[in-house]
């Protein structure tokens, strides 16, 4: 099979689809591994590391017609009017962001696998790019806030007297906010988190962070399929804000991570709930590619309101493109093989494949796709 792998143009996209020692998996696996000139340069992984590993360098053309392309971010509507019909692709894809683009994969018969749509399944923990992206985001999310902060993060005892540990909130406890929150207690800060989903509690807690917990009769609360969070009811928002808002004028670093499949975030931080916290505060909003967590705050710009920094930076894995490469490359080669295994066909049955698979040969494999087509009509 010709796999082919396109520079990523996305702005400030610094990432690549794949590294060498998966291109090497892949052509002992009788694969051809075609890709672009200067494609891993902002990972910095050079033309002749590619060519070491057995890749061969070429031109877009040649990568328009392979039989399977690898990318980050999806096509744009000028790459997919130059890729070939019936070619399949492998590329993050939130169905929301590419409404208008949704019938160019129909008319060219393309075969679409969404790393955003992967199952949380067991089985499909090593394909699970979300999560590895997530990880880094949360991460790096606790090492950025902590540098725009004007006070030490952990407690210090010196000379001239005690300095108590800055104060750290997390909203939302999935893969980022537990990625933020062992960071954050490993800078030595005093660490609370929310989350909707009750289950989280015990990783928070063992982590060594204080969980705030919106008390609720309904145990379901907030969680949906896969372990993913769910839209709660108007009693639980209620509830939830009036705590966040009690929290937050004590804090001095918020991390927010709340995201809900194919939905915009959800705003837990509010104009009135900014203007009620300590100048000199800081909020990191991991949600912002999805319209951001906090009211005010400004897709990939870092704003300053009322003394308060709000970073909205989209994506913050881009920022470390070495390590969110590797693992990026290593989820979807994991899939690609889960998929074709030994031959070139696919079991549609499997959950797995289903699952991420949101275009057969141009026809549609998801609801939510079916859906938007036809309130277009």
């Amino acid at each position: 099979m010709k796999i082919g792998i396109l520079k990523e143009i996305t702005n400030s996209e610094k990432r690549v689809a794949i590294i060498p020692e998966i291109i090497k998996k892949l052509i002992l696996q009788n694969h051809e591994v075609f890709i672009e000139s200067g494609a891993g340069e902002d990972s910095f992984i050079s033309d002749e590391q590619y060519k070491e590993s057995g890749a061969v360098i070429t031109t877009t053309n040649e990568i328009y017609n392979a039989d399977v392309i690898f990318k980050i971010n999806p096509p744009t509507k000028e790459e997919l009017e130059h890729i070939k019909h019936t070619i399949t692709i492998f590329t993050f894809f939130q169905i929301k962001d590419q409404v208008d683009l949704l019938s160019i994969y129909i008319e060219k018969k393309i075969t679409l696998f969404s790393m955003s749509h992967i199952p949380r399944t067991t089985l499909a923990q090593n394909m699970d790019a979300l999560s590895s992206q997530s990880n880094i985001a949360g991460y790096k999310s606790a090492i950025i806030g902590a540098s725009y902060l004007t006070k030490y993060m952990p407690l210090l005892m010196t000379a001239a007297g005690t300095i108590q540990p800055a104060k750290v909130l997390i909203l939302g406890a999935g893969v980022a906010g537990l990625s933020a929150i062992a960071t954050a207690k490993r800078l030595g800060a005093q660490v609370l988190a929310s989350d909707v989903r009750p289950v989280v509690k015990e990783q928070v807690e063992s982590l060594g962070a204080k969980f705030l917990e919106v008390k609720t009769e309904n145990k379901d609360e907030g969680v949906g399929e896969g372990g993913y969070a769910k839209e709660t009811s108007d009693e639980y928002k209620k509830k939830q804000a009036d705590l966040v808002h009690q929290t937050l004028i004590k804090m001095d670093l918020v991390i927010s991570t709340a995201l809900i499949p194919e939905r915009s975030a959800p705003i837990l931080i509010t104009k009135e709930m900014v203007e009620a916290m300590n100048p000199g505060s800081v909020i990191m909003d991991l949600a912002a590619a999805n319209g951001g967590n906090c009211e005010l705050t400004k897709q990939n710009e870092i704003i300053n309101y009322n003394g308060i920094t709000i970073d909205g930076t989209a994506d913050l894995a881009r920022t470390m493109p070495l390590h969110a490469s590797s693992l990026y490359s290593k989820n979807l080669n994991n899939l690609f093989s889960y998929i074709y295994k030994e031959s070139k066909d696919y079991n549609k049955e499997d959950e797995i494949i289903n699952g991420s698979m949101l275009f057969n040969k141009g026809e549609v494999n998801n609801e939510l796709i079916n859906t938007i087509l036809k309130k277009g009509n």
